[in-house]
């Protein structure tokens, strides 16, 4: 008998898309099929899709230390509404960053009180903890993370191009992942200074940091790379250009091991958008304009994007409203965990023909398999953690304060229509989230550790 089934739903599996019934016992997933047998609860998923749980790579929740900005509980019920059921968190912008072996612990134990939803962590990559990545390597972080460009937070430093390479040739011989903010520094700091000089119209946010910086930043990154040796691997966090994923896809032909992620708001708003609607759209990179955005698409449709991760920056409101007059004053970040899905579906399924197989595979398949997840995490099989994001591809609806969990109640998404909605939100067999309502419990959610990959 099982405890959990599924029933009539779209099952989109690693062959493919399929009406399929499954079978969930103590929160693995114990069968997929047509003969499925009766459980102790059933969930009727007729003309729905049943998506593997989204893996968000890229989510800050800024605890501990700056809890009022997020918190885990506030993102991990963000999560769960977005049809997330695992995140990975970067090391900043809690305080202190997870940059000390100290600092990894105290966050693993708020965490594992608070989060409602599976969670790995980032370490960092600054100028004074390389003594430390071995030990945080060994308490299991998902990776380690570094700027090439000031980070915004005065206690997580940038590193020069010089500690980068020694970085990258000491996380080589861990087999460890560097996750890379490619911004060019110098770019960004000359062009900065121009703009604030003349003036604080919100465009000049996005003209101190175009699209060559991260270009360059990009380049600079691979002549590191290519310095240290054998098992070196970089990943580009939340690239906005294509010409940045053209510089990935030309050294990955060369045999680099490096891989490149966009975000949802980069392929949901232009700058058009982020005049209209100013701080709570501003980040960095920043938003870029219409034929950017069509460009950046057609590299997701071609398959030169590895995966897709939400970038989940909040803040509170009063750092958001500094900006209103003087964009620059604004906090940079956006919260956009729940929007994801409805973005590949709205934007990717319905007016460009993203595949639910792609979609699927750049929010699940591809990050488990980057950060050592898989196959217990990323794809609907036996054996496999219970984790779904069972959606209605054809419900359209409008994203508004009541849906919106971000602790700061602010959001560049409020107010913009989508087609494909979640409903229904699944960890481990536990339903988390469902028909609008958070009915996941704080602390269910439970550290994940990337295994060894060669």
């Amino acid at each position: 008998m099982s405890a959990l089934v599924i029933r009539g739903g779209t099952v989109v599996l690693p062959t493919g898309q399929r009406p399929a019934d499954i079978a969930i016992l103590d929160g693995t997933i114990t069968a997929v099929g047509s003969e499925v047998r009766d459980g102790d609860e059933t969930i009727d998923a007729r003309n729905l899709v049943v998506l593997p749980g989204v893996i968000d790579a890229h989510v800050h929740f800024n605890e501990p230390g700056r809890a009022d900005w997020e918190g885990w509980e506030a993102g991990t019920r963000g999560a769960a509404a977005g049809g997330v059921t695992t995140v990975l968190e970067m090391p900043l912008n809690a305080h202190p960053p997870t940059t000390t072996p100290a600092a990894f612990d105290e966050k693993l134990a708020i965490a594992s009180q608070k989060a409602l939803v599976d969670f790995g962590l980032w370490g960092g990559l600054v100028p004074d903890n390389l003594d430390n990545l071995q030990i945080l390597h060994q308490r299991g972080v998902i990776g380690f993370k570094a700027f090439m460009s000031h980070s915004g937070i005065d206690d997580f430093q940038r590193v020069p191009d010089g500690i980068l390479a020694i970085g990258l040739k000491t996380t080589a011989r861990l087999n460890a992942i560097v996750g890379v903010h490619a911004e060019s520094h110098e770019t960004v700091e000359r062009l900065s200074t121009g703009e604030r000089s003349s003036g604080a119209d919100r465009l000049s946010w996005c003209r101190a940091r175009p699209s060559r910086a991260e270009v360059e930043a990009i380049q600079r990154l691979l002549v590191c790379m290519r310095g240290t040796g054998r098992g070196v691997r970089a990943h580009v966090v939340h690239v906005s250009c294509a010409e940045g994923l053209a510089q990935v896809d030309a050294a990955r032909s060369k045999g680099t091991t490096i891989t490149a992620e966009t975000c949802p708001h980069y392929l949901a708003f232009t700058e058009e958008d982020f005049e209209r609607i100013g701080p709570a759209l501003k980040c960095a990179p920043p938003i870029r304009d219409p034929a950017t955005r069509e460009a950046l698409w057609a590299e997701v449709l071609a398959g030169r994007v590895d995966l897709i991760g939400s970038d989940h920056s909040p803040c509170p409101a009063a750092d958001k409203q500094k900006g209103e007059h003087d964009i620059w004053q604004a906090w940079g970040g956006i919260a956009g965990i729940q929007a994801t899905l409805p973005v590949l579906l709205t934007d990717g399924l319905h007016a460009r023909g993203l595949s639910l197989e792609r979609i699927a595979h750049l929010t699940a398949t591809a990050p488990a398999q980057l950060f050592g997840l898989f196959p217990r995490k990323g794809g609907i099989a036996v054996g496999a953690d219970a984790d779904f994001a069972i959606v209605d591809p054809e419900q359209r609806w409008t994203f508004g304060s009541n849906d919106l969990q971000t602790r700061s109640g602010v959001s560049a998404y409020l107010g913009r229509a989508f087609t494909g909605k979640v409903v229904r939100t699944i960890v481990r067999g536990t339903t988390v989230f469902v028909d609008g309502e958070i009915v996941g419990n704080p602390g269910w959610g439970q550290f994940v550790k990337p295994q060894p990959t060669r």
